[in-house]
C-alpha cells in the first residue's frame, strides 16, 4: 500500500469518527434538551388499570326466580326488567294489608260517630239535671210555705209529710241526675281522647295500617328486579327456579360510559403530581396508535397495602422495605371513551405531564350533588301512596257531621 493511499484511508477514518462523534453529540444535545424542557416533566407507569362502578343486582325480598330477561354482554336501560320473582306470597300479603286498612278506616269512623253520640247523651243528662233541679226547687218551695202553717192547723200534718216526702224524692232525683251528668262527661272525655286532634285519615290506627299496606305494596313491586342505570350485564349467577334471599347477588352490571383509570404511582413520584394535570394513556387492547387523554382527578388517601384485606405488619419479624404505590385517579375523555370503549380491569400505560404545578395535592372541595343516583324506585312510592288514598276514600263514606257541643 502506498503512502498516499494510507493517508487517504486515515483521513476517511478520521472523517467517519468525526461524523459519528458529531452525531452522538447532537443526539445527546437533543435528548438533553428534550429531557430538560419536556421529558423531566413526565411521570410514567404501566401499573394502571381501568376501573368503573360495578353494580351488584340483589333482590330486596326473598322469592323463587320465575324468569331471567337479561344475560351476560347484554346492554340494558334503566328500569328494564332483569329478573322476575314469584309474586304469590307478596300478593297475599298485599290483599291482607288492603283489608286491614279498610277495616281500620271503618273502626275509626265508628270512634268519631261514637263521640257524637256521647255528646248527645251528655246533653240529655244535662237536660234531665235541669228538670230535676226545677222539681227540687218546687218541692222546696212547697215545704217552705207549709212549714209555718202546721202549728196553726192551717195545714194538716199529713199534707206536710206528703210535701216533705216529695222534697226528699226531688233531692234524690237531683243527686241521681248530677251523677249521670258526671258519668256522661267522663265517657265523653274518654271517647274524645281517641279522636281529638286527628281526622279519620290521620288517626294512628289508620296511619299504622297504611304503613303496613305501603310495605306490602312495595314488596309486590320488588318481585320485579329492574336495572338501576344504563349499562352492560357483566356477570350472571342466577338461574330459573332458584330460591333467593334478600341481598343475594344475582347479576353484575357495569356502566362502560362511566370509567376511569387508577394509576398506581410509586411514593417517590407523588411529589410532582397535582390535581388537574393532563395525562396521556395507552390501552393494550388498542395498542400505541390510540392515545387517550385525561386529567388527574385525585390522589388516593393511602397506599394499596394499607387497605388490603391483610395489611402488612411491619412491626413484627424481619423487615424489608418495599416501595409503596398510591392509586391516582385519572378521569378519561367521555368522547374518546365513547369512540374507543374500554372494559373494567384492562391494563393501561399512563404518562402524566407534571409541568403545571398550580394544582392541589389533595382536594379540599366538598362534592355537590350525587356520585350516582337512580330514579326507578320513585314511581313505586307514588303508586303505593295512590293505593292508600284510594282505599281510604272508598271506606270513608259521607263526610261526618260536626259533633254537637255540650250545652
Amino acid at each position: 500500500m502506498t503512502e498516499s493511499s494510507s493517508n487517504e484511508l486515515a483521513s476517511r477514518r478520521k472523517r467517519g469518527l468525526t461524523l459519528i462523534a458529531s452525531g452522538v453529540g447532537l443526539a445527546a444535545v437533543l435528548w438533553g434538551g428534550w429531557h430538560w424542557f419536556t421529558g423531566r416533566h413526565h411521570l410514567d407507569t404501566d401499573n394502571a388499570y381501568v376501573v368503573g362502578n360495578v353494580l351488584q343486582i340483589t333482590p330486596q325480598i326473598g322469592g323463587t326466580v320465575l324468569s331471567i330477561q337479561a344475560d351476560e354482554t347484554d346492554f340494558v336501560r334503566a328500569g328494564q326488567m332483569l329478573v322476575k320473582l314469584d309474586e304469590a306470597d307478596a300478593r297475599v300479603a298485599l290483599e291482607q294489608a288492603q283489608a286491614q286498612l279498610a277495616q281500620s278506616v271503618r273502626d275509626v269512623r265508628s270512634l268519631f260517630a261514637g263521640s257524637a253520640s256521647l255528646v248527645a247523651q251528655l246533653n240529655l243528662r244535662l237536660a234531665d239535671d235541669k228538670r230535676a233541679q226545677v222539681e227540687l226547687n218546687r218541692a222546696q218551695d212547697d215545704v217552705n210555705r207549709r212549714a209555718p202553717l202546721v202549728s196553726s192547723g192551717a195545714v194538716s200534718q199529713e199534707e206536710f209529710q206528703h210535701v216533705s216526702a216529695q222534697l226528699a224524692a226531688a233531692q234524690s232525683m237531683a243527686a241521681a241526675t248530677q251523677s249521670a251528668v258526671v258519668a256522661a262527661k267522663e265517657q265523653l272525655k274518654a271517647g274524645q281522647t281517641q279522636t281529638e286532634g286527628t281526622t279519620v285519615e290521620t288517626h294512628p290506627s289508620v296511619t299504622r295500617a297504611a304503613a303496613k299496606l305501603r310495605e306490602a305494596y312495595l314488596s309486590l313491586q320488588r318481585v320485579n328486579l329492574r336495572a338501576p342505570i344504563d349499562g352492560h350485564v357483566a356477570k350472571r349467577s342466577v338461574q330459573v327456579g332458584q330460591r333467593v334471599q334478600a341481598g343475594t347477588p344475582l347479576m353484575t352490571m357495569v356502566a362502560l360510559n362511566q370509567l376511569w383509570v387508577d394509576a398506581n404511582f410509586k411514593e417517590s413520584q407523588l411529589k410532582e403530581l397535582r390535581i388537574g394535570q393532563p395525562a396521556e394513556l395507552q390501552a393494550d387492547v388498542y395498542g400505541k396508535k390510540i392515545i387517550f387523554h385525561g386529567k388527574v382527578a385525585g390522589l388516593g388517601a393511602g397506599t394499596g397495602a394499607a387497605f388490603s384485606l391483610l395489611p402488612a405488619q411491619n412491626a413484627t419479624g424481619n423487615w424489608i422495605k418495599v416501595v409503596q404505590r398510591v392509586p391516582v385517579r385519572i378521569a378519561l375523555d367521555p368522547q374518546e371513551l365513547s369512540t374507543y370503549p374500554l372494559r373494567v380491569g384492562l391494563s393501561m400505560d399512563v404518562s402524566v405531564d407534571t409541568a403545571e404545578q398550580t394544582g392541589k395535592i389533595l382536594s379540599d372541595a366538598t362534592r355537590e350533588g350525587n356520585v350516582a343516583a337512580t330514579a326507578i324506585y320513585d314511581t313505586q312510592n307514588v303508586a303505593a301512596d295512590a293505593e292508600i288514598a284510594r282505599i281510604i276514600a272508598a271506606n270513608l263514606g259521607a263526610p261526618a257531621t260536626q259533633a254537637v257541643k255540650p250545652q
